[in-house]
Formats: C-alpha cells, structure tokens, sequence
C-alpha cells in the first residue's frame, strides 16, 4: 500500500473495515440462528454450524493478513515461509485434541484403577505437624 495516495489508502482502509464488519455480523446471526435466537425452535446441526464459523474466521484472518498485515504484497517465498509452521501448528493442535481424546476415552473404559478421578487427600498437611 505504499503505492497508493493518503485517499486510496484510506479507501482500502475503508473497505478492509466495512468487509470485515459485513462477515462479523454474519457470524452473529448465524450463532443466534443456530442457537434458535431467532426462529424459535429453530438450530442448526452443531457440526455444520462449527464448520461454517471456522470458515468464516479463518477468511476474516486471511483478509487481515493479506490486506492489514501486508503479507499480500510480500513474495511468495515469505508467504510460503509463513504458512508452512502455520500448517503444522495447525496439525500439532489437531493431533493433541485427538491424543487427549483417546485418553478420555481410555480413563472411562478402565474405571478408577489406574486412573482415579480424585488424587489422594493427605490425612493432614504441613501446617498440623508439630514442630
């Protein structure tokens, strides 16, 4: 945007901020929808309605990197160079929500043996030992 006059710099500004309160009041409708705020009785399935905010959220980053960030008019190099530990701290969070998953999942099949819900409470603490 360097390029550009104060006036066309404002307008990308403009546009940018008007853009972005255009999807941000989408998501609030849609939340209210799904969540029957709007038409009484009326929700959305829980998995579409999750995908559709994740959509929404990740274009409204995209357009804040791209256009407020200037990574628009940087080389592809740089946002190559970007993406890439982007994709994988995406992956890392994927792969940690799953592993702790499994591990809930394997709590509750083997009862309190190995996993007891609440550790041990000691009979007394520090403060009751006499000195």
């Amino acid at each position: 945007m360097a390029h550009l006059s104060y006036e066309e710099s404002k307008k990308v500004v403009f546009k940018g901020l008007i853009f972005l309160g255009v999807i941000t009041i989408v998501e609030v409708a849609i939340a209210l929808l799904a969540k029957g705020q709007i038409i009484e009785g009326f929700h959305l399935n829980k998995t579409f309605y999750s995908i559709l905010m994740a959509v929404f959220s990740l274009i409204k980053a995209l357009y804040i990197l791209g256009e407020f960030m200037h990574l628009k008019y940087e080389s592809k190099a740089l946002r190559v160079g970007m993406a890439i530990p982007l994709i994988l701290l995406v992956w890392a969070a994927i792969a940690f929500s799953q592993d702790g998953y499994t591990f809930e999942q394997r709590r509750e099949r083997s009862g309190d043996e190995h996993f007891p819900e609440k550790p041990p409470v000691a009979e007394h603490s520090l403060h009751d030992v006499a000195h």
